[in-house]
């Protein structure tokens, strides 16, 4: 889907893996390398006998609600993120939905296929791609914000994030990266006091299971029977339910918890390589706090394809509103794929 911006909104960082790329080091998609675990692995397998039932989500809803101190109802369980971004769109009644960007993009996406015109919010570079609350216009009804935002890998303190609710406005925060980041720090998950706030989380990203497809909304429980009432009866299949339980399970939690303090060693080993090419012109957006870093590199469209050709994929930033064929992001990954990656980069700026 491309918009009067010329922007490819259905662009994601998957395609640049497919078919031709299926053989390269993949720094493209942002899901956590060498995952599912086996015990998690195991623990899906084992759901497989009970296929022949229809799927009963209550277990796993519970579960998720223990995990944040909620009620449950104020859980819905969809299929991955990107589903609660279409129930939002053809659920809720609003009439000035705003996006803030550069953001993941199937949000306006969604909202654009429901018939919505979308206005957009652009942050800027020179402001480390921050969000001032005053930029948000006062009669958006409904405004859309990722935290830790994909792909600047910006964090936003909560309380700005809270300074943008309104009473009659839907403030959705996408936090599917926030279990990346040490202590969850900045995180709305579980708060009940910001007005019109829903939380959506992924656990396809830390855990490795983008095809599996589980996430889920925190929101008010009238939000909650909005969204469920626009779903498709069991929308989560068996296996993805035994996920969503295990994930949210305190073993699941210490976990996620120490990989978020190894995704930061990991992250900072990239950055001090990536210092190295400024004088190329290279430019890193941050501070950088999730598990991927957005750079600036002039001829960075040529440089990703010198890349390809040395075995790597990167993701094109020019796909997102906001930024252009000069941005790259990379996913991070453990020290001895980054230190490759930097050996081919400084081939493709060379050659």
């Amino acid at each position: 889907m491309r918009t009067e911006s010329g922007h490819d909104l259905r662009h994601h960082g998957d395609a640049e893996v497919r078919d031709d790329g299926g053989s390269l080091v993949d720094l493209a998609v942002n899901v956590r390398a060498d995952t599912p675990p086996l015990w998690l692995r195991e623990h899906i397998a084992a759901s497989l006998g009970g296929l022949a039932a229809y799927p009963d989500g209550r277990a796993a809803r519970a579960a998720v609600a223990a995990r944040h101190g909620l009620p449950v109802e104020r859980v819905l369980l969809t299929a991955g993120a990107a589903e609660a971004f279409v129930l939002l769109a053809r659920a809720l009644k609003v009439r000035r939905p705003v996006v803030v960007h550069p953001q993941f993009t199937e949000p306006e996406a969604a909202l654009r296929d429901a018939g919505h015109p979308v206005g957009r919010v652009l942050l800027r570079e020179e402001d480390g791609f921050r969000l001032d609350p005053a930029a948000v216009p006062e009669d958006a009804d409904l405004v859309v914000i990722g935290n830790p935002t994909n792909p600047t890998s910006v964090l936003h303190p909560a309380d700005a994030l809270a300074g943008v609710a309104r009473p009659g406005r839907t403030l959705v925060v996408d936090e599917a990266f926030m279990d990346a980041v040490p202590g969850e720090s900045e995180a709305l998950a579980g708060r009940v006091d910001v007005p019109g706030l829903v939380v959506l989380r992924s656990l396809t990203k830390t855990w490795g299971l983008a095809g599996l497809r589980i996430g889920y909304v925190l929101a008010a429980p009238e939000t909650i029977e909005d969204l469920q009432r626009a779903q498709p009866l069991w929308p989560v299949s068996t296996p993805a339910l035994a996920a969503a339980e295990a994930c949210v399970g305190p073993r699941a939690v210490a976990e996620a918890a120490h990989v978020a303090h190894r995704v930061a060693a990991d992250r900072a080993h990239l950055l001090a390589g990536l210092d190295r090419f400024a004088p190329a012109g290279l430019r890193v957006a941050g501070p950088a706090q999730g598990p991927f870093v957005l750079l600036r590199l002039p001829g960075a469209s040529a440089v990703r394809r010198r890349l390809r050709d040395l075995g790597y994929a990167v993701r094109r930033g020019d796909t997102f509103p906001g930024l252009d064929e000069e941005w790259l992001r990379l996913a991070v990954r453990d020290r001895r794929t980054t230190d490759g990656f930097l050996h081919a980069l400084e081939r493709a700026l060379t050659d």
